[in-house]
């Protein structure tokens, strides 16, 4: 009896041609992060769970995919930023500070499957790590980094939503709310995903009156130009050291982002931008495509006090962001923002018409000592079912070469889409390159 082949739900499996898409995206978000000067870095997948639940509790403990084997109590990563910080707190006095690292790999979580949430994801990660000061220019350039990579990817509009937790944290504390905060973030970051009248109602539960609530509703809605909101927030709500550092370092970071002639309309300050977890402590961002914002945050961030806390007495502040490309990929194909049936897995392909192998394989030498991939088509059937093997694997263009063409020394180059073919010597197949991009 044969076993029927199947894949566990919350796992992501794809055809070639969109496994194809998903690389392109991973290498431009690669590239991006290698243009910057990060270090890579692959940490492994299993960790000692000791190490790994150091910090974690409630949700995420019971999502954690925990194992024995043998005598060790092992689990399986479930983010990136926990094994950043094992990594820094073993090798601090090694590594050179601030210490720049990306990180893309997949990372495990053992939730309830569904629509765009999965159990096993690709996190692309970024961070920088120093000891005891970073200064707030690498909070403007994770910024960057992000503007870079979602222009490159050129899917949809967007614009990167940045706030300062300090400010939140010092209008909490205006209102004696000091004890809640954690909580209050926790609700006012689903406010995109709930609305207004069930952040009052999930408000109200925390024992806060209506009028507090007002205010701050009042308060993470001011709208305007950046320049306007921090106008309104020096004029109005200076009420303490804590907002005011808030302010200042979110108006260093805005400028140095106009420094950097980032276009403003893709950056905006959002007082409602809390990012629910409490390790944030300054900087804090969120990136949304302007005409798809029910797929929800598609890149996220900030700056914390402290990486490695709980391994090490060192004073190690970060800033980093995270690309969950695994859930951007399902809802970028769910919405029909990314096309898939337009790409190969070479750049061309070499369709022989005879057996002289000698020749289609220093064609082939040519063609990749200039780093065009090549498909050589080895199937033994006729001309028309080759071809049609061609026109299926998407190939823009294909080398044709029969026993005439290694008689004179030549290949016949075939645009698939027009039909237009020409012939062109060996000796000048260097400049073909040109010809084909």
């Amino acid at each position: 009896m044969k076993t029927i082949p199947k894949t566990l739900s919350g796992f992501m499996e794809l055809y070639p041609q969109e496994q194809l898409v998903f690389e392109k995206l991973k290498n431009i978000i690669i590239d991006t992060y290698k243009s910057y000067g990060f270090y890579p870095l692959d940490t492994p997948v299993i960790e000692y769970s000791e190490v790994l639940l150091a910090k974690a509790g409630g949700e995420t403990e019971k999502q954690i995919y925990r194992f024995n084997k043998g005598d060790n109590d092992l689990s399986l990563r479930f983010d990136l930023t926990v094994p950043l910080a094992k990594y820094v707190s073993m090798r601090s006095n090694e590594l050179v500070f601030p210490f720049k690292r990306y990180q893309v790999g997949k990372v495990f979580r053992g939730e309830r499957p569904q629509k765009g949430r999965f159990r096993e994801f690709y996190q692309c990660d970024i961070d920088v790590i120093a000891e005891d000061e970073l200064p707030l220019k690498y909070d403007s350039e994770i910024i960057n980094i992000i503007y870079d990579i979602f222009s490159k990817l050129n899917i949809a509009d967007f614009t990167i939503r940045i706030n300062n937790r300090k400010i939140l944290n010092g209008f909490f504390k205006y209102l004696n709310l000091d004890n809640k905060i954690t909580e209050i973030l926790r609700v006012i970051d689903k406010l995109d995903k709930i609305g207004v009248e069930i952040v009052k109602e999930e408000l109200s539960k925390l024992d806060i009156s209506n009028d507090k609530i007002t205010e701050i509703l009042n308060f993470i809605t001011l709208n305007g130009t950046n320049d306007e909101i921090l106008r309104v927030l020096k004029e109005k709500y200076n009420y303490n050291e804590l907002i005011n550092e808030g302010i200042n370092e979110i108006e260093a970071v805005l400028n140095d982002l106009e420094n950097r002639s980032i276009p403003t309309k893709n950056y905006k300050f959002d007082l409602t931008i809390a990012r629910g977890l409490d390790y944030y402590t300054g900087t804090v961002y969120e990136t949304y495509l302007n005409d798809y914002e029910s797929i929800g945050s598609v890149c996220s961030g900030g700056r914390y006090e402290n990486l490695a806390e709980y391994y090490t007495d060192k004073k190690l502040p970060g800033v980093g962001a995270s690309i969950g490309l695994t859930r951007l990929f399902s809802k970028l194909l769910e919405t029909n923002l990314i096309k898939i049936d337009d790409m190969s897995s070479s750049d061309i392909m070499i369709v022989p018409l005879c057996d002289s192998y000698k020749y289609i394989y220093e064609i082939n030498s040519i063609l990749k000592n200039q780093n065009i991939s090549v498909n050589i088509c080895y199937i033994n059937k006729g001309i028309k079912q080759r071809m049609k093997y061609a026109n299926k694997m998407k190939n823009k263009y294909i080398i044709l070469i029969g026993e005439d063409e290694v008689a004179k020394n030549t290949i016949i180059l075939k645009n698939m889409i027009s039909g237009d073919q020409i012939e062109i010597e060996k000796n000048n197949l260097l400049n073909i390159k040109k010809i084909i991009e």
